[in-house]
């Protein structure tokens, strides 16, 4: 337990900043006229990839609250929800009430296109300013990105505590075994933590020949590539989300975990309200229970980093000085530009090499992993 508290803090708390309060705050009338209209629609549904693991306490205590209320919360990867919602919409067949998605460049698109609806909620005062935009899309999470090590064959001390540092110690052949990353290519998440790569630092091109030195291991999701240290086939796994990691970390003591000193990127589950919901009533009192104390408090226990400034119960200490949030907002729709894309993934590919070991048989997020990204 120890080690959990000094490891982890929330990540929000660290960064500086409230969000703004130019907007009507509910009245107590308010939010009971929300609440009657809620159980009136009966319930919601949910489109998230989210795991059972970390989001089954917050749907138990919101029925909990709200017993007429249900939530069907359906579960799929971030491409897939994605797709889904945008054919049902133009489809004009019945969609999701609320989205909520790591894929941020995703999400912000959607948003972006018209697809989602104007919220106002009593939490926005205690959001940092760069998890929210036009009021519409929410930073529900403040998620640090991560290196993990084996402890086995790494030691603590050994351990690079920087991209800097990673990239000395690979090009001097001073790590000895294989790194283990997201294919840039092929995963969301992969792509949008290496774009992220490329503007915080110059070096990353660099820092990608390098890893393509050992021999490399590509994943799809977290779940494959944190199992793939534990089973010692990767010595190191780069950019991992560090939820998860935390996770893994309290059930495997050969796990290590790095926060990056030069910077660690802090990524957020962005969910909106649909501009078409059936049940837009319920939608708000949903989305409002995950950014109240007790939601965020919730997603804390289950390493969710709470993304308010005043929950202490987080579970990623990004230092102030290295936390690198990935802003919520239109910057991100650049990931979208399909010449843009094929650039940097091309750019990437050139850079890591031919010499890395496609680990998609081992990708089985829909039956093990409820969907990790």
């Amino acid at each position: 337990m120890l080690r959990r508290q000094l490891l982890l803090a929330p990540a929000a708390a660290l960064l500086t900043g409230c969000g703004r309060t130019d907007i009507p705050i509910l009245s107590g009338l308010e939010r009971a006229a929300r609440l009657r209209a809620a159980e009136r629609e009966g319930g919601l549904t949910v489109y998230a990839n989210t795991g059972d693991t970390e989001i089954g306490p917050v749907l138990d205590a919101f029925h909990a609250d709200h017993p007429k209320v249900r939530v069907d919360f359906q579960r799929q990867n971030s491409a897939e929800l994605y797709q889904r919602y945008l054919a049902e919409r133009r489809a004009g067949q019945p969609s999701a009430d609320l989205v909520w998605s790591s894929a941020m460049d995703l999400q912000i698109k959607l948003i972006n296109d018209g697809y989602a609806q104007t919220f106002d909620t009593p939490a926005r005062a205690m959001l940092p300013p760069w998890t929210i935009w036009k009021s519409q899309g929410f930073g529900v999470t403040a998620e640090p990105i991560v290196f993990v090590y084996d402890r086995r064959r790494l030691p603590d001390d050994k351990a690079p505590r920087s991209h800097a540092a990673l990239r000395q110690m690979l090009e001097a052949g001073d790590l000895k075994g294989s790194v283990g990353l997201f294919d840039t290519g092929r995963s969301g998440v992969g792509f949008l933590y290496y774009s992220q790569d490329r503007l915080a630092s110059a070096d990353t091109l660099a820092l990608t020949r390098a890893i393509g030195k050992t021999t490399p291991h590509l994943y799809e999701s977290t779940f494959t590539l944190l199992e793939a240290v534990t089973a010692q086939q990767i010595v190191l796994g780069y950019n991992v989300i560090g939820s998860y990691a935390l996770e893994r970390l309290g059930e495997d003591p050969n796990l290590g975990l790095i926060f990056p000193e030069d910077y660690t990127l802090v990524m957020s589950r962005i969910a909106f309200i649909s501009a078409s919901a059936r049940r837009p009533n319920a939608a708000k009192l949903f989305l409002d229970f995950l950014l109240s104390v007790k939601g965020q408090r919730l997603l804390a226990e289950r390493n969710l980093t709470p993304v308010r400034t005043d929950v202490p119960g987080g579970v990623g200490k990004a230092p102030a000085a290295s936390a690198r949030p990935i802003e919520v907002g239109p910057s991100l729709l650049a990931n979208l530009d399909q010449m843009r894309r094929r650039r940097l993934v091309a750019d990437w590919r050139d850079a890591l090499g031919p010499n890395h070991i496609d680990d998609y048989r081992r990708v089985r997020d829909s039956l093990v992993t409820g969907n990790r990204p």
